[in-house]
């Protein structure tokens, strides 16, 4: 591990590369600064090695296991060389502060720019778009602490203006260093992101301490030490009493301005397809007469407060009975607006927008009840729940922008966990099963539109998943395990197996030799196989039998029979020590012993060689017609392959049986030596396994399907989307 302190490599370097004298008040700025992210970069690295640790673990191919290990022996050679580059160029930005205005304006230009963008290659463009998310969160997470830093150090620094600001400790440069250091690293993009996303989690999300740590350092030098900031003006002003509360307050309001003008981002998008749609269609844009009063926000809430969250309640005490529910959402609130009255006497109308966001709650459920992924009991549940949801989102827009959203985590928890159903599984007697039909009837019954039933029952589902998968997981482990080891118990015994038949296939053995071989000393070389990774005894166990094959021989050399005589006393130790291990024929194994004895001192004064038993036949080989049908089938199914070997720990698939009937099963275990895919149902319990090649059967015969887990929503609103796109193009 590369332990160097930050300060030490400070001391050595501190002024190297700088002709300006680094202002007063800011070097002790620098060596906090530069000690510290030496530390969390420590951090990021230990976890990238553990991460690529990890991966090689995993891997199903040596190539892809070889690939991580090499990843892994370039970051360590290199780690060294990357700490102190990126260090000493974080140091120079303290020398030498780059103005952060002109920076970002530079980055925002590169991005708008078209053209650049179509000449970035796409590991590149992939890395670019890492980054600035990067940037982005830690902007938005830091907004307070880096607006007042950077008015300090804009006071500080002689050049620097309100204008042109500086901040050495800019996200975006930070960010900089660390893409320019690591240059020098030789890995792939997956590792490279891999890098970029420890970076992240260890250094700048932990920016904040030594944010703080500037700006307490500034205050105590006198540096506007009552701050306060006034939206994008950036002026400041001294005020005693209301200095940091005054920055933090104008922050979070910039913060949630700027995040509300986001959070229906999603829905304008498809208002306006919508709007595109009933234009191409030659539909005119909507005018109310006099007698209609547009009917709209609090008021249309409050209206919809009387339609009834369950239009079937025959069907509380079980939900998922029946086929899923289908609601004409539009129909329903037209009705409740026919039967509202005004103190106007006017009709009233819905605002088109309103129309269109109704609409939309009708389409996500349309994908969501034609959803093969969602198991059917779940599926029918989720039905239920389309008028409730319809009153979320008229009071909530940013349902669909937001993926945080209490409504829209529920509904995605309750997919994702519902998504190892079968309809064979017995619904009446499963934990789920009542949990998420609980979870649904007190939705049913108790939401008022308050949004916060809905947080409360997504805590309390996600302390019952919890639970119950540390449950599943323990079992799914102890197959993962049980089967592993059952793998490796059948390739060793063929391989013992096939050792000994090899061996002895040559030769007609005496038969007190043939029975100690086959017995006795195959069971001692099944263990020494299985303990190979610790133990390393697998090849002396083979040399044993082929050294007692060959002291069988009659020599007439006399060097063969020099070597004979020093071979021998080794090799029958040998053997007695492996059968006691094995606990063979103990009560007569002294017999035995003297059996073996004296068949090789036959064997020594022999004259005549050993006979050689009867060659086998040889096996013919498989006839050219066999060669060019399997040519053919391997071209259907190679396109299949490929899907296989896309497969992951932890992908879910449906395999539909001859019958008709249908189960559903996750990846737990791929097993390379065997070419063996090990899958479980819910409780972790094994269900089946089967080869790659069986896969890509499965596959092309239609009987095994793969089942999306993303998240719902975003299913569903990618599937919108996509489909207004291609009505509107």
């Amino acid at each position: 591990m590369n332990k160097q302190s930050g300060i030490h490599y400070l001391r050595e370097h501190r002024e190297a590369g700088s002709s300006e004298p680094v202002p007063v008040e800011v070097t002790r700025i620098r060596d906090t600064v530069v000690a510290g992210l030496g530390d969390l970069l420590q951090g990021a690295f230990d976890a990238v090695d553990d991460s690529l640790f990890e991966l090689a673990n995993n891997a199903r191919s040596n190539n892809e296991q070889n690939r991580y290990f090499e990843a892994m022996r370039e970051i360590r050679i290199k780690r060294k060389g990357v700490e102190r580059h990126f260090q000493n160029t974080v140091a120079q930005f303290f020398a030498n502060p780059p103005h952060t205005v002109q920076l970002h304006e530079d980055t925002l230009g590169r991005q708008a720019n078209a053209d650049n963008l179509a000449l970035v290659g796409n590991d590149d463009l992939e890395e670019q778009v890492a980054l600035n998310a990067m940037i982005t969160k830690a902007k938005a997470h830091f907004q307070g602490p880096l607006i007042q830093l950077q008015t300090r150090f804009s006071h500080v620094y002689d050049g620097a203006s309100e204008e042109s600001p500086v901040n050495p400790m800019a996200p975006e440069h930070l960010c900089s260093a660390f893409t320019e250091a690591i240059q020098a690293l030789e890995i792939q993009i997956r590792e490279r992101l891999i890098l970029l996303k420890q970076f992240d989690r260890y250094v700048v999300s932990n920016l904040g301490m030594l944010l703080d740590e500037a700006n307490r350092i500034l205050v105590q030098a006198g540096v506007i030490p009552n701050f306060r900031y006034h939206g994008k003006t950036g002026t400041q002003h001294s005020s005693a009493t209301e200095s940091q509360e005054s920055s933090e307050s104008s922050a979070a309001h910039e913060s949630q301005s700027s995040g509300d003008q986001g959070s229906n981002a999603v829905f304008e998008q498809i208002h306006q397809l919508l709007a595109r749609q009933r234009a191409n269609a030659g539909i005119p844009s909507r005018q109310y007469s006099s007698d209609i009063r547009v009917i709209g926000g609090n008021e249309l809430v409050s209206l919809l407060a009387a339609l009834p969250l369950n239009t079937q309640p025959d069907a509380q005490l079980n939900l998922s009975e029946g086929d899923p529910l289908t609601i004409d959402l539009l129909s329903v609130v037209q009705q409740i607006l026919a039967q509202a009255q005004t103190n106007d006497g006017k009709k009233p109308a819905l605002k088109e927008m309103d129309e269109d966001l109704i609409n939309l709650v009708s389409m996500l459920f349309e994908f969501i009840l034609d959803d093969y992924n969602l198991s059917a009991p779940v599926q029918v549940l989720i039905s239920r729940l389309q008028i409730p949801i319809l009153k979320v989102v008229i009071k909530d827009k940013s349902f669909f922008s937001k993926t945080a959203h209490p409504a829209r985590k529920l509904l995605n928890a309750l997919a994702r966990a519902g998504i190892g159903w079968s309809n064979s599984d017995e619904k009446a007697r499963d934990k789920l099963y009542e949990k998420i039909h609980s979870i649904v009837q007190r939705i049913l019954s108790e939401f008022d539109g308050d949004i916060t039933l809905f947080e409360t029952l997504n805590e309390e589902f996600e302390e019952f998943l919890a639970r119950e998968n540390r449950k599943s997981s323990l079992v799914e482990q102890r197959t993962r395990e049980s089967e592993r080891g059952r793998i490796k118990s059948q390739k060793a015994q063929e391989m013992v197996d096939r050792v000994i038949k090899e061996r002895i296939a040559r030769y007609r053995l005496p038969e007190p030799v043939h029975n100690i071989l086959i017995n006795g000393w195959s069971r001692f070389m099944f263990l020494a196989y299985l303990r190979d990774d610790v133990e390393h005894r697998w090849q002396e166990s083979v040399k044993v039998v082929d050294d007692l094959i060959w002291c069988l021989h009659p020599h007439q050399e006399d060097t063969e029979r020099d070597q004979w005589v020093r071979v021998v006393p080794g090799l029958l130790k040998s053997l007695r020590a492996g059968l006691e291990e094995v606990s063979y024929n103990a009560t007569k194994l002294d017999d035995t012993m003297s059996l073996l004895k004296h068949e090789l001192a036959e064997a020594f004064r022999a004259s005549s060689s050993m006979e050689v038993a009867e060659e086998p036949p040889a096996q013919e080989e498989p006839k050219d017609e066999a060669k060019s049908q399997a040519e053919p089938e391997d071209a259907v199914i190679a396109e299949f392959m490929a899907q296989v070997d896309s497969l992951e720990i932890g992908h879910w698939v449906e395999f539909r049986l001859v019958n008709g009937a249908s189960f559903r099963c996750k990846l737990s275990a791929i097993i390379e030596e065997a070419d063996c895919f090990v899958f479980v149902n819910r409780m972790g319990l094994k269900v089946i396994e089967k080869t790659r090649t069986d896969l890509a059967h499965e596959m092309r015969r239609g009987r095994m399907t793969r089942l999306e887990q993303g998240a719902l929503i975003d299913r569903a609103l990618d599937a919108v989307v996509g489909s207004l796109r291609s009505k509107t193009a």
